[in-house]
Formats: C-alpha cells, structure tokens, sequence
C-alpha cells in the first residue's frame, strides 16, 4: 500500500481563517460519495469533520473515514458520540484511532437512537477525561497526541468544557449574541462558529420544528422559498461575518447536499482576518 501524501499544517496550528467543512456520511458499505466530497471540497477547506452515526442511524465508522482523508492528502476530525458507546468500545476507538493515525476528535453527546437505546455508560465529559488519562499512557506513546474537541452553545458557560482543545459553536441565526457570547469566552483553544447552508425552505421549517435550539427567521425561510439558491449566499455572508468580527478561529461549516456549489464559491474567499 503507497504511503499517503503529506497532509498540510493542522488546522489548529493556522493564523489564518479555517474552515472546517462537516462531510455526509455513508449509510452503505461503499465510500465512493464520500470520496467525492473530499476530492471536490480538499482544495478550499481546511479539515474535514466525519459525522458518527449521524442522525441516529448507523453509518461508516468515522474513524476509518478519517484514515480515507489521510490518504486523499486532508485533515479530518473523526467525531465519536457518547450514546453509542461503552468504556471497552471507546477505548478500542482510540487504540483503531491511534494505529490509523487519527488524532483529532469532536466528542458529542449523540442524538436519539432510531433503533436500540442509549447506552449510559459514558459521557462527553467522561470521554475527555478517558483521553487525558488512558490515551496519554505509555501505551500511546509514539502513536498518538490527541486533539479533543467538543460543542457549545451560546449563552452558557463552557464549564467542565474548558478542558477541550476547540470548542465547535452551535449554529445560530442571531449575530449578535454570538458575538456578544464570545467576547465574553475566556477560552485558550480555538474557537469554531456553526454555518449551515440551507437547501430549500422546508429544510428551514423542519429544523425549526424539530431542533429547539435552532431558529431560523422567517424572513431567510420567505428568501428561501423564491430563491433555492439563498442558503448558499446566506451562509457565505455568515462565514464573512463570523471572519470579520475577528473574534473567531474560523468555522464548521456543513454544506449538506450542496459541497459543490460552496467549494466553487470557496475558491475565491479571502482567509485573512482583521488586524
């Protein structure tokens, strides 16, 4: 087997604006549409976020995804949920994980299963404290420095979460209380605000009706309605935004079916921040 290509610097070593663009994942035995978006999305986007059992549903492992992104010359955040999990198979993700040479995760707490239950075994917060512990023994030594992430949300305190690397926001639609969120984060990581591109209006009114956090007004849903194409513009101005304010490392971008039109656009955007 050929040894990948070397991959370019990590996102968290960057000074400039990174874009961490989240992938679909596979629900099939068979990469070849998430190859795709890499080969199509790797030359304007800093790292790729792999989903786990997005959604509740099983999916490829994101592990084995994010060895794929290595191989295709990227860098990748596996994302590991807390709900699928006990504390033999975690750890057994982070041995996989170390011998692939992934080293960067984004911990999350997982949404409802569609089939089985909720394993209660661990936690988000469980999670980072098994890296800083088991995976930092002798036994990882040489494989691997793990890079842990995990989400926040604005308008709450990151408590226990100050021990992450990088902090993933939750996606909002109000500017402001982001802002106003993260001048007053004190935070030594890197820090990552949600952008994501809205495909049609009844994308829009099925995430307000289902996600209590998230609310989308009703004027980007009456956009939306008589120009499909909308999301894509909308979620450039927020990516201009979130890099504007100066405030933020860059952002996890989730462009679900529309990676290519937003790889297109991507092309030409201006990664330097303010002065």
């Amino acid at each position: 087997m050929p040894s990948p290509p070397e991959p370019p610097p990590s996102f968290l070593q960057r000074e400039d604006f990174s874009i961490l663009c989240e992938i679909e994942p596979s629900r099939k035995p068979n990469i070849d549409h998430v190859r795709t978006q890499i080969d199509v999305l790797n030359p304007v986007v800093n790292a790729f976020l792999i989903p786990d059992n997005h959604l509740g549903r099983a999916t490829v492992s994101s592990v084995a995804v994010a060895h794929e992104v290595a191989y295709m010359g990227g860098h990748s955040i596996a994302c590991i949920n807390a709900r699928d999990r006990n504390l033999l198979g975690f750890r057994r993700d982070l041995l996989t994980a170390a011998a692939y040479g992934v080293d960067h995760f984004l911990f999350v707490y997982g949404d409802a299963p569609k089939e089985g239950r909720r394993t209660d075994d661990l936690s988000v917060r469980g999670m980072i404290s098994e890296v800083r512990n088991f995976g930092t023994g002798a036994l990882f030594e040489g494989y691997a420095d793990f890079k842990i992430g995990t989400v926040a949300k604005t308008g709450r305190p990151i408590t226990w979460r100050a021990a992450a690397d990088f902090l993933f926001v939750q996606i909002t639609y109000a500017p402001h209380r982001l802002m106003e969120w993260r001048n007053e984060l004190n935070f030594n990581g890197g820090v990552y605000a949600g952008v994501l591109v809205l495909a049609s209006a009844r994308m829009a009114r099925r995430i307000n009706a289902t996600i209590p956090d998230i609310r989308i007004p009703r004027r980007i849903i009456d956009k939306l309605e008589s120009d499909p194409d909308y999301g894509i513009d909308f979620a450039l101005e927020q990516i201009e935004t979130v890099r504007d304010s100066g405030l933020f490392d860059g952002v996890h971008l989730v462009p679900v079916t529309r990676f290519r039109q937003i790889a297109e656009r991507l092309r030409s955007f201006d990664r330097r921040r303010p002065a």
